[in-house]
């Protein structure tokens, strides 16, 4: 293994905080989180086993694992959404710049795999979206998010079709339309699940391509759910694997070759060891068809 592929092999990512007085807390901090849920049979279903993780510093971090087990339920409970009357996390917690997250956080955002703009909102207006509630027109004048928004729609290749509606849009346009709403507020925390799964191979290369410019120019913590490990392997600065349901973290890397990275790079042997064994850890939880290796 060379230096640009290292292995987080103390589990270092992992551990808990016992930071020095005065030391600054990770951004978001996962400690020791448990999640059941009640069946009708009042056997509890653990989908959450014990799950610890740190996240220090602005950075591309790709979550892989089965479906099903548990990675949905771990990224709401990241972005602060609480389902009605269940107690979330059952036990542990997780923090947000040393606070306890217990609701909806502010500085925190999700982008899925369905684009959810507005039909009826231009495109200009889908990505201003966020400066209509009282939160962020407090926080930011109409002169800055205006500008903001010209600038964002610049970033993302979209300002020659500020004025055409979502229907009007490629999947690919209505991703990048999706994503300019997402980082137009400079969130802290970006949170993406599967974002580019229903794109074509070149229109997902190319949104990837996007994805490492945007955050070179505005860093933050994305987390970044996959199933395709050639993907997690070209945009992962860190790559978490989870089991089975009750998941787990079965494997936990850095990786510190720098973005772009090429075909050529995945082609590597030691790159394709590591690809070999994130496969392996899924198909051993038991995945099927849901691995993708793009290369």
């Amino acid at each position: 293994m060379t230096d640009d592929v290292t292995p987080a092999a103390a589990a270092k990512p992992q551990a808990a905080a016992t930071g020095a007085a005065g030391a600054v807390p990770p951004i978001i901090e996962v400690r020791n989180v448990v999640q059941e849920y009640e069946q009708p049979s009042g056997k509890a279903l653990r989908v959450l086993d014990d799950i610890s993780l740190r996240f220090e510093r602005p950075a591309i971090n790709m979550l892989l694992g089965p479906s099903g087990c548990g990675k949905s339920t771990l990224m709401k409970m990241l972005g602060g959404v609480r389902p009605w009357n269940v107690k979330t996390p059952t036990t542990g917690s997780v923090f947000i710049e040393g606070k306890v997250c217990d609701a909806q956080h502010e500085d925190t955002i999700m982008v899925f795999q369905q684009y959810n703009n507005r039909p009826d909102l231009t495109v200009r207006e889908n990505v201003a979206y966020p400066f209509r509630f009282k939160e962020w027109a407090r926080r930011i004048s109409k002169a800055e998010s205006s500008k903001r928004v010209d600038d964002m729609l610049q970033e993302v290749g979209l300002a020659d079709k500020h004025d055409q509606y979502p229907s009007q849009l490629s999947g690919g346009q209505n991703q990048r339309v999706a994503l300019a709403r997402a980082l137009v507020t400079q969130p802290k925390i970006l949170l993406m699940d599967e974002p580019f799964g229903a794109l074509d191979a070149q229109t997902r290369a190319d949104m990837q391509g996007l994805l490492i410019r945007l955050h070179r120019a505005h860093p933050c913590v994305v987390i970044f759910v996959t199933h395709d490990v050639s993907e997690a392997l070209t945009l992962g600065d860190r790559v978490i694997v989870l089991s089975t349901q009750p998941a787990k973290v079965i494997d936990d890397f850095a990786i510190q070759e720098a973005h772009p990275r090429n075909v050529q790079w995945l082609e590597r042997a030691e790159v394709r060891a590591l690809s070999d064994r994130v496969v392996g850890h899924l198909r051993q939880s038991g995945v099927r068809g849901q691995v993708r290796v793009s290369v």
